[in-house]
């Protein structure tokens, strides 16, 4: 799969090139910021029009994941949908796919800033969960104790003029690129982010192969 396996806080995590987590010791998968139904709460909110079709291409990214390691815990970390309106103007078709993916196995919706309370679709809504040395959360706190992993940055690496998402992990902290496509990226470089790591963070890129790079300081 060309993914990449680091430690952190003593546990070995796999870096997927789709930008998902695994866990294997715990058969945990976790994806963060899906935006699930965001050319429908666009169209709903500006009238611009997008190809209808990213809730189908993310979950179709994440059948792929689920279906080649069989996770016993699916972890979604916050804003997974683009807003609570678009989770519910799901079409049935999405909802069963949804639902197929949910099959015997733990679901976890965690709380996201677009998406605060359950969606009504399966599973369970959680604002963090925690197992073993890991903290799980939408957004990063400051002075969070070591083994936080969280999302909604939707952090990206711009190296040589093309830009990918990554992960950012320091000592402490992990946070993980957005999942979803129509997802724009915050630079790694940006202080709203860059300042929450050490200076001797890595970012991993993803693509068709994950690859590690150091995270630049500012000057």
């Amino acid at each position: 799969m060309n993914a990449h396996n680091i430690r952190f806080c003593g546990e070995t995590l796999t870096l997927l090139p789709s930008g998902a987590l695994h866990w294997a010791s715990r058969e945990l998968l976790a994806v963060a910021d899906l935006h699930i139904g965001k050319s429908e709460r666009i169209a709903r909110r500006s009238g611009t029009l997008l190809p209808p079709y990213d809730a189908d291409e993310t979950l179709a990214r994440l059948a792929v994941d689920v279906n080649a390691l069989r996770p016993e815990i699916v972890l979604c970390l916050g804003d997974s949908f683009d807003d609570l309106a678009a989770a519910g103007a799901l079409s049935g078709t999405i909802r069963t796919k949804v639902s197929q993916l949910q099959a015997s196995r733990q679901w976890i919706w965690l709380e996201g800033n677009h998406d605060p309370g359950p969606a009504q679709l399966g599973g369970s809504h959680q604002n963090e969960f925690r197992l073993g040395p890991f903290a799980f959360r939408h957004i990063a706190k400051i002075g969070a104790d070591p083994g936080e992993i969280s999302g909604h940055f939707h952090p990206k690496a711009r190296i040589r003029g093309t830009s990918r998402p990554c992960f950012m992990v320091d000592e402490a902290r992990l946070i993980l690129p957005a999942y979803g496509c129509y997802t724009g990226g915050l630079d790694w470089t940006a202080s709203a982010l860059r300042d929450l790591f050490s200076r001797n963070a890595m970012a991993y890129l993803t693509g068709a192969q994950v690859l590690p790079a150091p995270v630049p300081n500012a000057d």
